[in-house]
């Protein structure tokens, strides 16, 4: 199987996913537990994205100057900071680790 073979094959699979969840009744997603469990689930792809995106370098895990930014910016956020604060205090942290040496 060639790489655009499994492109091609994924993407069949994903609209099929997709015109099957237009079969569902209604009265099913709007059940209590269903409703909570999409809630949670975008939660948690979102938490994956983020560490993927910051500790993870091919297929090795890398920790650089990426990984005290985030931490900073989940502080910030749970003291209720505005975005424009989070995004600006952890690019500053990441810039400062890089210029003094104590990160890559």
């Amino acid at each position: 199987m060639t790489l655009w073979n499994a492109v091609l094959l994924a993407a069949i699979g994903c609209l099929a996913l997709k015109g099957a969840g237009y079969l569902v009744p209604a009265s099913v997603l709007e059940a209590p537990r269903p409703a909570r469990i999409t809630d949670l689930l975008t939660v948690a792809l979102l938490a994956a994205l983020v560490a993927v995106q910051t500790l993870a370098a091919g297929p090795h895990i890398v920790v650089d100057a990426r990984v005290p930014a985030v931490l900073v910016a989940a502080g910030l956020l749970l003291l209720r900071q505005s975005f424009l604060v989070v995004v600006i205090a952890a690019a500053v942290v990441a810039a400062l680790l890089r210029l003094l040496g104590w990160a890559a």
